[in-house]
């Protein structure tokens, strides 16, 4: 059975170490069968389904996540916090017969209404699922099926859409995709460190490393002294990063900064928000010039990306468009402005390649601003060097910790509560994550508990989706045509820099 770079490793180094985790080793040998197993029970079943993955950083995780590549059938990253009707909502849109998920979520999506077949890990499930009696399996002959990833996109309800790997569109066949993702793992050879959930797209492009043969370290959560650790002991080489690590990183003492070499490091990935630029300094000054930041979304792949030079050159630009695409500015009526005048940020697409969610062509439609022409929700600015700048946000997006979260979701839930008569979620500053969402809520009576309404919001969202802290307030401001002026209220509170 083809594994790509894990059977040549598997063959030339059968104990070295392909993937650590928490709970132990399992050497290039053992992955290679146990991916054979898993990939033999994937292809069993039925044409068309796939197969929901919760995000537990774990061995498990990326096991099938693989195994679903290796036959063919795609996987989808579950969020592994997700709440039974979130757990509906990811697995019937996606069609998912089955679901491999970690013990944590059991309840929650024990509650789901789906039909998908559940295996649980650790344990018996775990262990017969990996054990099944491997086939043979004609890739070649398969259509390839990339992996899905949740996002909202620009706007509203979270949709699958395929993880943007490739931008070669005439590869169509499940064999030639894996053999083009194993070439281009992404990362410099050596350990790679996963410090992020395993259900973002970012943490999950461990699985190209692995695809290549190169070994995967992963921590079950961040934790700063943790990662400073598993560098220096593995000489890990490579990691992904979003700025809320890298503030608590900074936020070591010196001496505990002191005790790890850190010099092993070749490229460090960072993603997910805006990061302070006194941030961003501190971590070249401390690690060296080993970062690229990337601008970009899980729909549409990365789309500008900047190393440490050049940031240092043009700071606060997240870098030039990559290649095969191009960036402006453009108005309202969507014509393209001058360099260095600030607009709606507009990629344009090559032939072939599009953003798609999945079952939504109106929210596949709505990313567009012209035939061909995508945005991200983004406003700023392209200088004569071709460095883009980013200055706000189109929608109300929130990104807490590198997390995107979506106002609209907490309002809908919070809306519902009888002592809500009305509710604002904005994003406000937080010297940690970046930014946080903060509840303005008009009560409907007096004596309206905030602590009450937080725990409705948790028996339907996430906790990590849920407003971080609540004010109860009389009005909220609305403009000429009755609508709620979120602009004003960001204005607002933009002066509210504290811990909440």
């Amino acid at each position: 059975m083809y594994l790509a770079g894990i059977g040549t490793r598997a063959a030339d180094d059968p104990h070295g170490a392909a993937i650590r985790d928490a709970r132990g080793v399992l050497t290039w040998s053992q992955l290679a069968e146990q991916l054979r197993g898993a990939a033999a029970a994937l292809s069993a079943l039925p044409p068309g389904a796939r197969v929901g993955v919760t995000g537990e950083n774990t061995v498990p995780t990326l096991i099938t996540h693989l195994a679903g590549l290796f036959s063919g059938v795609g996987t989808v990253a579950l969020h592994r916090q997700a709440t039974a009707r979130e757990f509906t909502h990811e697995l019937t849109d996606t069609g998912c017969a089955l679901a491999v998920i970690g013990e944590g979520s059991r309840a929650a999506i024990s509650e789901a209404a789906s039909d998908a077949r559940v295996v649980v890990h650790p344990g018996p499930e775990w262990d017969a699922f990996v054990s099944t009696s491997p086939v043979e399996l004609e890739l070649a002959g398969r259509t390839v099926r990339p992996l899905l990833v949740f996002t909202s996109g620009t706007t509203g309800r979270a949709g699958a859409t395929e993880v943007q790997w490739l931008r070669d569109p005439s590869i169509t066949d499940a064999r030639a995709y894996v053999e083009a993702v194993a070439a281009e793992p992404g990362f410099p050879d050596g350990p790679h460190l996963v410090v992020g959930p395993l259900q973002h797209n970012g943490p999950l492009t461990a699985l190209r490393h692995l695809l290549a043969g190169r070994p995967v370290v992963v921590l079950p959560r961040f934790d700063a002294e943790e990662v400073l650790r598993q560098i220096a002991e593995h000489r890990v080489t490579s990691t992904v990063l979003v700025p809320t690590h890298l503030t608590r990183l900074l936020a070591l003492a010196p001496d505990v900064r002191d005790r790890y070499d850190v010099s092993s490091l070749i490229a460090v990935a960072h993603t997910g928000s805006a990061c302070p630029e006194h941030v961003k300094r501190a971590m070249i000054d401390w690690w060296g010039p080993v970062f690229t930041e990337s601008y970009g979304g899980s729909e549409i792949g990365t789309v500008c990306r900047i190393n440490s030079a050049d940031w240092l050159a043009h700071p606060g630009s997240v870098g030039r468009a990559v290649p095969g695409l191009t960036i402006e500015a453009y108005d309202e009526n969507g014509v393209v402005q001058p360099r260095g005048t600030t607009g709606v940020l507009g990629i344009t697409l090559p032939p072939g390649r599009a953003i798609r969610f999945l079952g939504d062509e109106a929210k596949s439609a709505r990313a567009y601003l012209a035939t061909g022409v995508a945005t991200l929700g983004d406003v700023g600015h392209v200088d004569d060097d071709g460095f883009v700048y980013i200055t706000d946000r189109v929608s109300d997006m929130v990104v807490s910790g590198g997390v995107n979260l979506y106002p609209a979701e907490c309002e809908q839930v919070l809306n519902r509560h009888p002592d809500v008569a009305e509710v604002a979620a904005i994003g406000v500053p937080h010297d940690d994550l970046g930014e946080t969402l903060l509840a303005l809520v008009v009560p409907a009576r007096a004596g309206v508990d905030v602590a009450d309404l937080d725990a409705f919001c948790r028996t339907e969202l996430a906790g990590y989706k849920c407003p971080r802290s609540y004010e109860l307030v009389t009005d909220l401001p609305r403009n000429d045509m009755g609508k709620l002026d979120k602009r004003a209220l960001r204005k607002q509170y933009r002066a509210l820099t504290t811990t909440r």
